[in-house]
């Protein structure tokens, strides 16, 4: 039995919320009320919102507490991230070697709900956040499905990896009648999974389609290959880049615009495409986002930097000036849809996925990979590795157009960016391999800038 949308909506959504007194739906509705208010009254709640966690971090937190004294920063002072720039940035490497020290002293640890991401490294990284910090990221969350078409109570189909399975009977319940999730798992993407999943579409009949962006791609290739038709209101793409030509075909086939998603384990959503998809709005309710050159100023618009998140609403795990390992660009222009907050162009890859040129420079490996994909014909799929300096290796699926044509203009266009002398090996194969999660990775880059040419 297909439980009705409007019956989710309004009463087993918000009677489940209650029962786990969760501040989801409330977040969610209060958000809603003000993403339109003018700039100067969100740049006042954000003042206030900083303000409230750099004094409750500075005050139980034994980490924040050193780092406050250190950088000699009076926590109650503080009102605009720029109070913060004596503070070091926040690291992988700090969370890794002293998570203890960063969480909070008013929760045990078993208070608190635990995420681990592996990041480009290999090593887990481990982190929690409070309960109710949890509730409100979702509430975020859920405001941000609107924005692509999707409405509250309607099904989701969900193009993910290692798909959760509902074990209780509490979540057996809630699977039946509150979050009626279908899953694709990525990691069994054959034909014979895609007619099983649209079996379930039609009998659940969703209302977004979810999922790692270029999964998404990859399961509207077939959908339109199988002489499928799939049609959902929304289409949320998330977890990885979102290349152009593949936002093309999934907007081609499932006849609806992708709206792109950019958050993190670590500080959860950061920033996502509205209706007018002209760039992703910073949460900024939740978070103060900075993009920073290799000195640590801010970047004009337009200009590559790295991107430094300051969540406002984990208490159990504080983090202030984090920086995620990605790359962004600020946009130069606000968004037509009329929001106050600041807009990402996009961004532009995770720092370990940006190439090592023979100068010494940086160049982003994604922008390569999508200019290839768009300019030469017979490539599928495209993988970059470099494992030195003057080594690069392509793993390529071919498409019915490869030749030798596309291959020597491919090694020309890595050779002419990347600088002379350049090796660059293809592997044809016949599928990219994914990671233990599901995702892809486009690019990989081993070697650092410090290591010299060989």
């Amino acid at each position: 039995m297909r439980v009705p949308d409007w019956m989710v909506r309004l009463a087993f959504e918000p009677l489940w919320d209650r029962y786990e007194h969760s501040a989801r739906l409330r977040t969610m509705k209060e958000l809603a009320a003000r993403q339109f208010d003018s700039p100067d009254v969100l740049a006042k709640r954000r003042s206030v919102r900083l303000n409230a966690i750099a004094r409750y971090a500075a005050s139980r937190s034994p980490f924040w507490v050193e780092r406050f004294l250190d950088a000699g920063i009076e926590p109650a002072g503080v009102r605009a991230i720029d109070d913060l720039a004596t503070l070091p940035l926040l690291t992988k490497v700090d969370v890794r070697g002293r998570l203890d020290d960063i969480l909070s002293d008013q929760f045990g640890r078993d208070q608190l709900v635990p995420a681990k991401t592996g990041g480009s490294t290999g090593t887990a990284l481990h982190v929690f956040c409070d309960a109710e910090g949890v509730e409100r990221r979702n509430g975020a969350a859920l405001l941000t499905d609107t924005w692509s078409g999707w409405r509250l109570g309607q099904p989701i189909a969900a193009i993910w990896g290692n798909p959760p399975v509902a074990m209780t009977f509490k979540n057996k319940v809630r699977t039946t009648f509150k979050d009626r999730w279908i899953y694709l798992d990525t990691m069994k993407l054959d034909e014979a999974a895609v007619v099983r999943f649209a079996d379930e579409w039609r009998a659940l009949r969703p209302g977004l389609l979810y999922g790692h962006a270029h999964s998404i791609f990859l399961f509207a290739e077939m959908v339109r290959d199988m002489g499928l038709r799939l049609r959902p209101d929304g289409i949320i793409a998330t977890s990885m880049m979102l290349l152009q030509p593949e936002r093309e075909v999934i907007e081609a086939v499932f006849g609806r615009p992708v709206t792109n998603r950019y958050g993190c384990e670590e500080v959860s959503l950061i920033a996502s495409e509205c209706e007018r998809h002209a760039g992703m709005h910073v949460n900024e309710e939740h978070c103060w986002v900075e993009i920073l050159d290799d000195d640590g100023r801010e970047c004009a618009p337009g200009v590559d930097g790295r991107i430094v998140v300051t969540e406002f609403v984990n208490r159990g795990m504080p983090m202030l000036r984090y920086e995620v390992g990605d790359r962004g660009v600020w946009h130069d222009v606000p968004c037509p849809c009329g929001r106050p907050h600041r807009l990402l162009r996009g961004v532009t890859g995770r720092v370990a996925d940006f190439l090592v040129a023979r100068d010494g420079s940086r160049v982003a490996g994604i922008s390569l990979i999508e200019n290839t994909l768009t300019r030469l014909p017979g490539v599928a799929q495209l993988q970059v590795v470099q494992d030195a300096r003057n080594h690069l290796i392509l793993n390529l699926v071919p498409g019915e157009q490869w030749g030798d044509e596309t291959r020597d203009g491919m090694i020309g266009v890595f050779q002419d960016s990347l600088g002379g002398g350049l090796e660059v090996e293809i592997r044809l194969l016949e599928t990219i391999p994914r990671e233990p999660n599901g995702k892809y990775r486009f690019s990989i880059c081993q070697v650092s800038r410090e290591d010299g040419a060989t």
